[in-house]
């Protein structure tokens, strides 16, 4: 009867922690829709800000463009923050085990925050590469393709690795006229530029990332290790901020103890005699916690950056 009593404790725990990421995610998705396509469409010369960017989703996608891949997000975050938290907690209960005052040093959450930084990154890098590429997609403008194969034709590169993007007819035909006086050992000399990486979609530009945001396609055109790609910025952006949040809740908790112990008689001998303190004040010291984590952002542009480059695999 315990068993299931215990159980049913840990279910109701994780649906509601399931519960919770996705409706926190859902709050803030349109600020991050804005962060990711200002990180992508900004340059040394010009830099995007929030209203341009607003402006732009509404005009290609309209309001549910903001929210453009979020379920893979809400998906891979319940994922990632489960195995950030749990292997912190894991790591911080064998640092503090067998210690009367059951406390951990700032230190060793550093370290304990940065392992699962590490192990979050690995498992929420998927999710977060189909994520971005959606959003992308919700401010672009996607040109129809007026390329046609011929009946009984075969199919270029490009179409059989990717299922509706078609070589640029115009572009394809330049590159023909251009090397048409050359002796050609193929006599279809169309076909053989097509078989070509470089020339794949007939305008010596790998296709665009929004033709390449669905996970079929991904895996199709460039392979199942692009699902990581930018792991290691990604690893050393999700470590400093795991390391840099753990580390300072750590001493921001231990001072909000502090703080209440103050004039308790008799003076509390351990942290579990000072009791329970303000949802409204730890609220705010994680938030503060999470701010001061932010330094890693360098990082998370560069992984951005990278997760928005369609490289073919052939």
């Amino acid at each position: 009867m315990d068993d299931l009593s215990k159980n049913q404790i840990f279910a109701v725990h994780g649906i509601a922690g399931a519960g919770s990421v996705a409706l926190a995610t859902g709050f803030t998705y349109p600020l991050d829709t804005i962060k990711v396509l200002t990180q992508v469409g900004s340059s040394a010369g010009k830099e995007l800000n929030a209203a341009e960017v607003l402006m732009r989703v509404l005009s290609v996608s309209g309001n549910a463009g903001l929210f453009s891949g979020y379920g893979w997000l809400a998906f891979g975050r319940t994922f990632g923050l489960g195995a950030r938290f749990g292997v912190y907690e894991i790591l911080a209960a064998f640092s503090k085990d067998g210690r009367e005052d059951n406390y951990v040093y700032p230190s060793e959450a550093l370290l304990a925050g940065m392992a699962a930084g590490a192990i979050e990154t690995f498992i929420s890098s998927p999710f977060e590469l189909i994520k971005l590429r959606m959003q992308v997609s919700s401010a672009s403008y996607i040109p129809s393709s007026n390329f046609a194969l011929e009946e009984g034709g075969r199919k270029p590169l490009v179409a059989r690795l990717l299922n509706g993007c078609h070589p640029e007819k115009r572009s394809l035909n330049q590159y023909v006229d251009l090397i048409s006086t050359l002796k050609p050992k193929n006599a279809n000399l169309e076909g053989a530029l097509l078989e070509y990486p470089w020339t794949m979609t007939g305008s010596g530009k790998p296709p665009s990332v929004c033709n390449v945001r669905r996970p079929s396609d991904i895996i199709s055109l460039e392979g199942w290790s692009t699902l990581w790609r930018g792991f290691r910025s990604g690893l050393v952006r999700d470590s400093v901020f795991g390391g840099i949040f753990f580390s300072s809740w750590q001493l921001l908790h231990q001072a909000m103890l502090d703080w209440k112990a103050v004039g308790m008689n008799p003076p509390p001998r351990l942290n579990e005699e000072v009791g329970p303190l303000s949802p409204l004040a730890v609220s705010l010291a994680a938030g503060v916690s999470g701010s001061v984590a932010a330094a890693s952002h360098g990082f998370d542009t560069a992984r951005t950056r990278t997760q928005c480059t369609v490289l073919p695999k052939v």
